[in-house]
């Protein structure tokens, strides 16, 4: 990853400095201080949003920053696990409304990676908006499509389902259909999912209900794979308070056939916002407020994070808390979620940790666990 990893982060703060967003740069030694910048003069999260499909699949570029994110739990024809996540994130560089072509005001970001059990891969890229190289639009066959250069979701209807993702890291591969109904969960309170007691807040949606099936290819070996994936929606224009150094999250497929989110937006006080939601295996969905739910690290793993800083090698020690007790009672939820993962770190310009999990208790289950901040 050393030195095309360089010359890719160097290219993207180049395109920021390019835009004029100074600050941004001045954030690269924490790139999460781009979440707690003002929003001032985007367009504001409030409640009461009417939600309306298929448009709100597509960019809402008045607002600052949004995202694409789907993850999945896969079972290969091997009988072992693999995961994977695809992830387009946009980011406007200032308020002013969006004139396209080489003057646009948009840019893209997309990761990409896979969890086999032989190790952990993956893929960051970056483009400017406006010149076809990345975004989320509808074709000239009037379908989604949402791609970053040959990174490409491709659906059959203005929807993104069904449809089918390929996308490829350096020595692996995959190309999945997807399939969901056309039935999506509004986080929060009708859509509007609020991270903060000072009213930093989101427009959230999500589809926790995806049939995965297709190939992955490690090291040019094809593994026929099927199972559950999960997709987030989420716009917004300052999504963290100042005094909020990350969060931690989770997406469960539990095995009575129903699923859980649970998040937690962790304060400099320790006094962290949380919130989730629980969906029935009919589809009736239950908002989970701070006071249903409780995530509690049980553990911490120490890992060796090597990255390359002015062209040469370094490496940190940092202490990731990977074991976890989550607790719903008014659901009768008391799980432990792990991982046998743990090397599941993005190095990324915003590296996080993200990576398959197993649950166990009172429920069992698989799913994926989002660590940022650490």
């Amino acid at each position: 990853m050393g030195d095309d990893a360089q010359l890719r982060r160097w290219l993207f703060l180049s395109l920021v400095i390019i835009r004029g967003a100074t600050s941004e740069f001045a954030a690269a030694q924490d790139p999460y201080q781009l979440l707690r910048q003002s929003g001032d003069g985007f367009a504001q999260v409030e409640p009461g949003r009417t939600f309306l499909f298929p448009q709100d699949h597509y960019p809402h570029e008045r607002f600052k920053i949004e995202w694409w994110y789907l993850t999945a739990n896969l079972t290969g024809s091997d009988g072992r696990d693999y995961g994977i996540h695809w992830t387009l994130f946009r980011q406007a560089m200032n308020s002013a409304p969006n004139p396209g072509g080489w003057q646009s005001n948009q840019t893209w970001m997309a990761h990409a990676a896979i969890s086999t059990p032989h190790g952990f891969e993956f893929s960051q890229r970056f483009a400017r908006g406006g010149v076809g190289q990345a975004g989320v639009a509808v074709t000239q066959q009037n379908t989604f499509e949402a791609w970053m250069d040959d990174w490409l979701w491709l659906s059959d209807s203005l929807a993104p389902f069904p449809g089918v993702l390929t996308a490829s890291t350096d020595t692996h591969r995959f190309k999945l259909k997807l399939e969901a109904s056309d039935d999506w969960v509004l986080q929060g309170k009708n859509g509007f999912s609020q991270k903060s007691d000072l009213g930093q807040a989101s427009y959230y949606y999500s589809q926790p209900s995806i049939d995965i099936a297709g190939t992955i290819w490690v090291d040019d070996k094809p593994v026929e794979v099927a199972g559950q994936g999960w997709l987030d929606r989420e716009w917004s224009s300052q999504p963290l308070a100042d005094n909020q150094a990350g969060w931690d999250w989770a997406s469960l497929h539990l095995s009575d056939g129903s699923a859980l989110m649970v998040y937690q937006l962790r304060h400099d006080s320790g006094e962290h916002y949380l919130s989730g939601s629980w969906v029935s295996e009919s589809g009736e969905v239950t908002v989970l407020e701070a006071g249903d739910v409780t995530m509690t690290p049980q553990s911490v793993t120490r890992l060796t994070i090597t990255s390359a800083v002015g062209g040469d090698e370094q490496s940190v020690i940092k202490e990731i808390p990977l074991d976890w007790c989550v607790r719903v009672p008014k659901l009768g939820i008391n799980i432990s979620v792990t991982t046998d993962r743990p090397h599941s770190w993005l190095a990324t310009v915003f590296p996080y940790w993200e990576g398959p999990v197993v649950v166990q208790g009172s429920h069992q289950g698989v799913g994926y666990l989002e660590l940022t901040g650490y």
